[in-house]
């Protein structure tokens, strides 16, 4: 297009010019011109300098080529313009095309009959065509290549990973004396000795070579890395555990019991038969889906938390099913199985205008057998002692779940001390923080079963509903020491004969492991240094006196004075140590049992949650009558299920999970559990192939 115009342009200009020639015959002009492409930047600067330079002689035409170019040097998209100049004469000429070389113009030649101009054109769109055609084979042939390689795209990263482990995992071998072997020092796990023996024979016979392998047991003083077998079902609790932190060698794995205690504690406060079943559902879909699912390979996080958990999340919603049964709760409502065991003797009337209304268990309102399963069903229909009722079940049996707990965990030190060999841990640790727990809270628990015995609203005085003392109260004053108080007339201030005298003498006993953890393994140090002291200075009397009469006996004294302040600075550290983590114990057992309550919280918020929704969204569907009661229902049972799923199922799941993790953490494993350890990561291809790199080599030498 561009060219045309110049071609009508410069015919213009030669029209012009035989025109002059006629009206002036003794005058002979001849214009040239070059044509070219500039960027468009450049432009206004190189039409001035052509005005100044050639002192407004030539005339410049231009046009902007809208679509971008490809800049040949840097490969840069740039926009350009393309110019013709006319001028006169060869001395303008020369200039010109100095000025375009100057602002790095690019001239194209251009003929200057039109026959020629018609004939390049063709040739140029001839060459222009051929070149899209090798272009568009060229295209072809590559896309046919690479469809091709990638079908062994997979298979070659899989060779050149394998390839590139194998040699980085060679790089840490050593040679022996005689340059013609490897040697390697590295971890192994004691039971799989025996394959890897006979792997290095397969691979020997294999690879023709007439050098056996050898593999020795070695003896060393560095810390083994901590190893697990687990599978696609203990995993994802393992990784529970090394979040944490990973178990140092030979230390108590609490991973096995984990698999009871956590879907159990979070059962008690995701407690829903409804709830439950849609979590084990879910997870139920996941493990019978779970081959393909994990062929997958999806880049999602979240799904891969959700499917990595998938056993946990069925274990959490079975055990949520089993909860919600001794809670009597599908979605907020009750399953009335075996039928009350509570009646309402007044008339309709009397019940519908006293909101406060109560049944007396001591009448014939009760039975007087409990609900066989669970809770009595009504109870969920019950308004003004419902809460009540429910917050002290729940508060009860979150404290003695609490307390089991921790006894168990600290029961479970004992392991470690008894492998260790740590007898002055079992003695000076274990012991005393079993008796404090078991002397305090676990005597808490016992009374809350005492008063649940005891105390009855069809029995008489002292022992009738009303004289049962607060279970808080009464372990304050155990505390404290004070004479508890009676709660009304004819009632004892005490829940069994001797219960003062043994408070007295569980207090002191629980009083006397306080010193015996804080100094019991501080003075057997001493008592050990006093010995190892003695045992020195009697093998050195000989020495001492020799060097005495060679003058070097202060030599002697000076060094031994060093090294007692230095044993004291260690037994300061101790002493410092052992304070911290008997302080840590005893104020730990009271918040750790405290925060056993968040098994209460969470439950009843859970349940409150679920009631609140059934009331104010999908009853509202329920009421409605005809045939607009029809999909008014369908409409608000969907936004009631959105709702059940997202907060209920889902945020509130999320929250059960994180405290029910914290308790296991901090509550349970912190007695026993240090997991300063460092993991086992043995060469497998599959995780390297996985994870796309080098191996990460542990112990290796």
């Amino acid at each position: 297009m561009a060219d045309n115009q110049n071609e009508d342009e410069q015919a213009q200009l030669l029209g012009e010019e035989a025109g002059v020639r006629a009206s002036q015959p003794g005058q002979n002009l001849k214009l040239g011109f070059v044509a070219g492409v500039i960027l468009r930047e450049r432009l206004a600067a190189f039409e001035r300098m052509l005005w100044r330079a050639c002192r407004g002689n030539v005339f410049l035409r231009q046009a902007m080529i809208e679509s971008p170019l490809e800049d040949p040097s840097n490969g840069d998209q740039v926009y350009k313009s393309v110019f013709i100049i006319f001028f006169q004469g060869d001395q303008l000429k020369t200039r010109v095309k100095k000025i375009c070389e100057g602002f790095r113009a690019t001239l194209y030649p251009c003929p200057e009959a039109p026959a020629d101009r018609r004939e390049m054109a063709m040739g140029v769109m001839t060459r222009i065509e051929d070149l899209n055609t090798v272009l568009g084979q060229t295209q072809d042939h590559r896309h046919r290549v690479l469809v091709a390689a990638a079908k062994n795209l997979k298979n070659w990263f899989v060779k050149v990973r394998k390839i590139k482990a194998i040699y980085h995992t060679l790089n840490l071998f050593n040679l022996d004396v005689t340059q013609k072997c490897l040697i390697a020092e590295c971890w192994v796990p004691v039971l799989d000795i025996e394959t890897i023996q006979l792997a290095l024979r397969r691979g020997t016979e294999r690879s023709g070579s007439s050098v056996p392998p050898i593999l020795n047991r070695m003896q060393t003083f560095e810390n083994p890395p901590t190893y697990n077998r687990t599978n696609k079902f203990t995993k994802a609790f393992q990784a529970l555990i090394d979040a944490y932190g990973v178990a140092s060698y030979r230390e108590m794995n609490p991973a096995p019991y984990t698999i009871i205690t956590f879907p159990f504690l979070f059962a008690v406060m995701f407690g829903d038969l409804g709830h439950g079943t849609l979590m084990a559902l879910f997870g139920l879909w996941m493990i019978r889906k779970e081959k393909g699912l994990a062929a997958q390979k999806t880049t999602n996080e979240i799904w891969n938390i959700f499917f990595g958990g998938r056993y946990i999340i069925f274990l959490m919603g079975v055990f949520s099913m089993y909860t919600g049964l001794i809670y009597n709760d599908i979605f907020s409502k009750s399953l009335n199985i075996f039928g009350s065991h509570w009646h309402v003797n007044y008339n309709k009337t009397t019940v519908l205008n006293n909101k406060h209304l109560q049944l007396n268990p001591s009448t014939v309102d009760y039975e007087g057998e409990p609900y066989p399963f669970g809770m009595d069903p009504i109870w969920q229909v019950a308004t003004a002692n419902k809460i009540i009722f429910q917050n002290s079940y729940k508060m009860k049996i979150s404290i003695i779940l609490g307390v089991i707990h921790m006894i168990f965990g600290v029961s479970l030190s004992l392991h470690n001390h008894t492998y260790f060999k740590n007898r002055n841990a079992v003695l000076y640790e274990f012991i005393p923080q079993l008796v404090f727990l078991v002397m305090m809270f676990f005597y808490l628990a016992l009374l809350m079963f005492i008063k649940w015995n005891r105390y009855a609203a069809t029995n008489s005085p002292p022992y009738s509903a009303g004289c049962a003392p607060s279970i808080l109260i009464t372990f304050i004053d155990m505390v404290l020491g004070n004479t508890p108080k009676t709660p009304l007339e004819g009632c004892e201030s005490y829940m069994y004969a001797g219960q003062s005298l043994f408070q007295s003498l569980f207090r002191f006993i629980a009083l006397c492991c306080i010193p015996v953890m804080l100094l019991g393994k501080p003075l057997k140090i001493i008592q050990a240094r006093r010995q190892a002291n003695r045992q020195n200075l009697t093998g050195a009397t000989s020495d001492a006196e020799v060097g005495m009469t060679n003058g070097t006996a202060g030599g002697g004294a000076g060094h031994g004075g060093g090294g007692d302040n230095h044993e004291e600075e260690e037994l300061s550290e101790i002493c410092i140590h052992q304070g911290i983590h008997t302080i840590e114990f005893v104020l730990g057992s009271v918040s750790h049992t405290a925060s056993y309550l968040r098994l209460w919280a969470l439950s009843l918020a859970h349940a409150q949650l679920a009631e609140v929704l059934w009331n104010m969204v999908l009853s509202i569907g329920l009421r409605q009558e005809g045939w607009t009661g029809g999909i008014m229902l369908t409409i608000v049972f969907a936004f009631w299920a959105i709702l059940t799923i997202g907060i209920l199922v889902l945020m509130e799941g999320l929250s059960a999970f994180l405290h029910t993790l914290r308790l296991h953490w901090v509550e349970f494993q912190s007695k026993f559990y240090k997991g300063t350890g460092y993991a086992f990561q043995p060469f497998a291809f599959d995780q390297i192939i996985e994870n796309g790199g080098t191996p990460a080599v542990e112990g290796a030498e």
